[in-house]
């Protein structure tokens, strides 16, 4: 996304600032934000001429010409969401808001449309034993389970590609042969891979004290049986726009009390709740990590992702979460593959 700090714009700012906002900028628009650069509306030069047409002048206020009422996209939308509003709107740019309605960027459509290379690695953690999806893990990797008509990691590479994460480090284990003679070096695929071998378990992040001298800048990790769409470029923005050291991806998870819960004080009936819903959020195996964590994880060790958050937390370096509304499928047992492969063409 844009950087768009040089076309922010106050209720306060004048017709004349606007003009030199939107002239000097490549985006050709201002947009307004309060304090909290929570997003107000845009001006365009369209709306500055007719404020003029109304006998304004360049000393005024915008307040009157702002736009109130933009299209925007949440930063959770995927590209083709984005895409779609777009060619619906005929717009050239969208803000992109969080859920609390700040702005964290603008997307512009003709850069959209680009073909992206990022140099941020995506590390993908692909050595588990499967035990759970057992007979069909006993001659495959997990990973390499066909979900629709493909591989379900060929799936997630091609996703990263989607958004210009072409530079994909594969740490693997179990039958590693079947995934590496079937990637090789990734040029096929149009990525370029690297394997990371596993002599041992070594947990969610214990496999990076292997890498640490190949990730220089932010990166991802992600479990290697997920299915999903989510933004990785919008992803990738929020943890570096926040400054984040350990940013998390979350789902929100609902879990029905199947009986009437009973609460009590002493012996004495305060109250029944009658199959109460309680509401979660749970890890969803996706994070954006600052290479400034890697000197928190044990060389040659077991070490799983909560406990580096734990050591990040107690170190007082900022994590913060990402929250993932788009389709997310942790593929783990039977009937989670089932649904992923009943889901799958009408998803992607």
């Amino acid at each position: 996304m844009k950087n768009y700090k040089n076309i922010l714009l106050s209720t306060n700012s004048t017709i004349r600032e606007a003009l030199e906002v939107i002239q000097s900028g490549s985006l050709k628009i201002g947009v307004v934000v309060d304090k909290n650069e929570k997003l107000i509306g845009t001006v365009t030069d369209g709306d500055i001429r007719r404020g003029l047409l109304n006998n304004l002048s360049l000393d005024d206020v915008i307040g009157s010409v702002i736009f109130r009422t933009p299209t925007v996209c949440n930063i959770e939308d995927t590209k083709e969401r984005i895409l779609e509003i777009a060619v619906e709107k005929k717009l050239y740019q969208i803000p992109i808001v969080d859920n609390d309605g700040k702005l964290v960027g603008i997307e512009e459509i003709d850069e959209l449309l680009k073909p992206e290379h990022k140099n941020n690695k995506v590390v993908l953690m692909v050595g588990g034993l499967g035990t759970r999806l057992r007979p069909l893990t006993e001659k495959t990797p997990k990973p390499m389970l066909k979900v629709g008509d493909k591989p379900l990691l060929e799936t997630i590479i091609l996703n990263f590609k989607k958004y210009g994460f072409t530079n994909i480090l594969l740490s693997v284990s179990y039958k590693s042969e079947i995934i590496e003679n079937y990637f090789g070096d990734g040029s096929k695929f149009g990525v370029h891979i690297e394997y990371i071998h596993e002599e041992k378990r070594m947990g969610t992040a214990g496999a990076l004290s292997l890498i640490k001298e190949k990730l220089n800048e932010p990166f991802f990790v992600m479990n290697g049986d997920l299915l999903t769409n989510i933004n990785f470029k919008h992803m990738m923005a929020y943890h570096v726009l926040n400054n984040s050291i350990a940013t998390m991806g979350v789902r929100e998870y609902d879990f029905q009390v199947p009986y009437g819960v009973v609460n009590l004080d002493g012996i004495n009936i305060k109250s029944i709740e009658e199959k109460p819903v309680h509401n979660f959020y749970v890890s969803a195996g996706i994070y954006v990590l600052d290479n400034k964590v890697l000197d928190l994880i044990p060389d040659n060790k077991f070490f799983d992702m909560p406990t580096l958050f734990e050591k990040v937390i107690e170190n007082e370096m900022k994590s913060i979460s990402f929250p993932i509304r788009e389709y997310w499928l942790d593929i783990g047992r039977m009937e989670e593959f089932e649904k992923a492969n009943n889901e799958y063409h009408e998803v992607f």
